[in-house]
């Protein structure tokens, strides 16, 4: 029968916990007891009490079992338990996993590097601290700057101390160096990622500062389209386009073409800023023609790897975006979420939330309603203040819309959005 009620129901109304306020209340003193800090809302217990509920994120999973003695799966939830693994495509995926309970198990992998004694430094030293750089790449591509700056401040240091404590040849001089820089030019990266700008900039002087003392063309145009990026993000597209033609110059000597493509790309955001919509195109088709010469001269550095046909589709979309022609964007926007690789959590969740606020822009409502929702599940294991800051911006552009799917989708960006900053995962 429709009116029979669900085994969590049931089970709440055998422990006198039917209202939702009784309920809260024991939430909020067993998640104290258990030490996990997580709230539930109102409307996330009557939600939790229909046919078919959402499956609870990890802490308030645990703390549903300590409520009840039963576990969340008897209870009517979906599985499987937190942390488990399934197949899937010929891989494994975590699902569900604690985004920074994984993090802080990386910290060997990416930051706590044993080097042992440091009086005789050589090149296997060099090696394991450039593998903990590459380990904090692939932690960001993951899940974004959040937790992985506090990691790669750490990692930066390491590699201080040993440039100042340790014994080595100029040659291994130079190359610990150079990863200082690189590592600091990286800690910038996290740092805009996180939005927190003025940080990013000190850390991006620092490495500018090493590429200029070490002559090092490669770390210098990786600084210089970055603070390019980082112009435009903060709405000084002219110093975003001086910046970029500065990394352009540098960067022809290198002779990637996936590296001047992603500069052209650079220019061609900082011209639309600046409205001049005729050499943005032109600059963004020839970062296209570029990504699709055969690869010659340099190949494209590891920090580059990123730049693609999902990069390039993303730039077309923000263009006409820019423009005020949202739907033109929409079409663009939308191959580029089909496009991006999946190890890329954090650009598939900035690439969803912009395509919901393209849709909604162009009229299309419910779709952008449904996008913008779908987005949350990948925003489970993001930490990203620059995806933080575009969801805000979908939820404020829906709560403007008279339509019941807006109204809908609005409430439950909402909801997420306090349960993440209960969680302790969201700063505000």
């Amino acid at each position: 029968m429709d009116d029979e009620p669900t085994p969590f129901a049931r089970e709440c109304t055998a422990r006198g916990w039917d209202k939702p306020a009784m309920f809260l209340r024991a939430f909020e003193t067993t998640a104290a007891l258990v030490g996990e800090p997580v709230v539930v809302t109102d409307r996330q217990f009557r939600r939790w009490r229909q046919p078919n509920p959402p499956r609870p994120r990890p802490r308030a999973w645990r703390v549903l079992h300590a409520m009840f003695g039963l576990s969340p799966l008897d209870l009517g939830f979906p599985g499987p338990e937190p942390s488990a693994t399934v197949g899937a495509a010929g891989r494994r995926e975590v699902v569900a996993v604690d985004r920074r309970a994984f993090v802080a198990d990386s910290i060997g992998a990416a930051a706590g590097l044993a080097l042992g004694s440091p009086e005789a430094v050589g090149t296997a030293h060099i090696v394991e601290l450039r593998e903990g750089l590459h380990s904090l790449y692939t932690l960001d591509d993951a899940y974004g700057g959040g937790d992985v700056r506090s990691l790669a401040v750490r990692h930066l240091r390491r590699v201080r101390r040993v440039i100042n404590t340790g014994s080595y040849p100029d040659t291994i001089g130079r190359q610990l160096q150079l990863l200082a820089g690189e590592t600091a030019e990286h800690c910038a990266w996290l740092y805009y990622d996180a939005d927190e700008q003025d940080t990013a900039r000190r850390y991006w002087g620092e490495a500018l500062t090493t590429a200029t003392m070490l002559r090092d063309l490669d770390l210098e145009v990786l600084v210089l389209a970055s603070l390019s990026m980082q112009a435009a993000f903060e709405g000084r597209p002219r110093d975003g386009y001086d910046l970029a033609r500065a990394a352009h110059e540098r960067a022809v000597a290198l002779g990637s073409p996936v590296l001047l493509s992603l500069i052209a790309a650079r220019e061609a955001r900082s011209l639309a800023l600046l409205g001049d919509q005729t050499l943005a195109r032109r600059r963004l088709a020839d970062s296209m023609r570029m990504v699709e010469r055969p690869a010659r001269g340099r190949p494209a550095p590891q920090w580059a790897a990123f730049h693609g046909h999902a990069e390039l589709d993303y730039a077309h979309g923000l263009l006409y975006t820019d423009a005020g022609h949202h739907r033109a964007a929409v079409p663009f926007l939308r191959a580029a979420l089909a496009h991006q690789d999946r190890t890329y959590g954090r650009n598939r969740a900035l690439y969803r939330l912009t395509l919901a606020r393209g849709l909604v822009r162009a009229g299309e409502v419910d779709e952008g309603a449904a996008e913008a929702v779908s987005s949350l599940e990948h925003l489970e294991e993001v930490e990203s203040g620059r995806v933080t800051r575009r969801l805000a911006e979908v939820r404020s552009l829906l709560d403007e819309v008279d339509a019941a799917s807006a109204r809908e989708a609005a409430g439950e960006l909402t909801e997420y959005t306090e349960q993440r900053r209960g969680d302790g995962g969201w700063p505000r």
